[in-house]
């Protein structure tokens, strides 16, 4: 397996699908790489290509003031990552090809960081870590359990922003994420 800095070298030079011919940076992750708790959203947008870093425009504000209700910083005690690494066009859906050849990266981060609990950010995430047939206003903050990691889904911030009415039920799975937090034992 490779190690942090062969994989980012690796991920950076991709060009696996096309979504290397537009971009300005590939997004490969931010945190503790160590860290008993990642989080997966679908894809870079705009602010996230042009930074190189994931969840830094209006979606990644709302996502810092989740992560403080819970006590957790994007710095310290969490790793965040996505499953594609370059910005789809137009902040589209990821297609199926274009996850397909960057999920080995996410697969690899997966086995680096050795979370406990993995949050899905979003549907696609979902649809992809959890279950193909994922319905995330039905299911959002339900907990499933594979190869020993926790995992759970939760609305993307960019849908919190859209609509507001949604947020009631993710302080409340944000809530229940803390507590399985306290129930494994993570370090946070």
């Amino acid at each position: 397996m490779m190690g942090w800095e062969e994989l980012e070298r690796t991920c950076l030079s991709c060009t696996g699908c096309g979504l290397c011919e537009k971009r300005h940076h590939v997004v490969f992750g931010t945190g503790n790489r160590e860290a008993d708790i990642l989080f997966v959203g679908e894809g870079p947008g705009e602010q996230e290509d042009l930074r190189g870093e994931p969840f830094v425009g209006p979606a990644g504000k709302l996502l810092d003031d989740m992560l403080t209700i819970i006590d957790l910083d994007r710095k310290t005690n969490c790793y965040i990552c996505n499953i594609v690494k370059c910005r789809p066009p137009h902040n589209r859906d990821p297609l199926e090809t274009e996850q397909d050849a960057c999920i080995g990266y996410l697969r690899s981060q997966v086995a680096l960081v050795k979370p406990k609990i993995i949050v899905c950010l979003g549907r696609i995430a979902a649809k992809r870590l959890i279950d193909p047939e994922y319905r995330i206003t039905r299911q959002h903050g339900q907990w499933v359990q594979k190869s020993g990691i926790f995992m759970t889904a939760i609305y993307h911030p960019s849908a919190l922003l859209r609509d507001i009415s949604k947020r009631p039920s993710t302080f409340d799975d944000l809530l229940a994420i803390r507590e399985k937090l306290r129930e494994t034992g993570a370090n946070v």
